[in-house]
């Protein structure tokens, strides 16, 4: 899946979520690091829930991730 987004800061980035798990994520380096930092922690898959441990394996974990961590502009499957 490709998403599409800012950082806290301004940075726009363009990325692919693969679902693997060498390599999360692909197309930024600070977005990956974000998922490899994160990996192992809970996130909220919705604004109430549920939660679920971070896994590089898991694309809508990662999704969910990048909304709360960033401002996701676009998703495309």
């Amino acid at each position: 899946m490709r998403v599409i987004g800012t950082l806290e800061d301004g940075a726009a980035y363009d990325v692919e979520v693969t679902g693997r798990e060498d390599r999360p994520v692909t197309g930024s380096r600070r977005v990956r690091a974000l998922v490899e930092q994160c990996t192992g922690q809970p996130v909220l898959l919705g604004p109430l829930g549920p939660q679920r441990t971070l896994n590089a394996t898991d694309t809508t974990a990662v999704l969910a991730l990048l909304r709360d961590r960033t401002r996701v502009v676009e998703v495309r499957q």
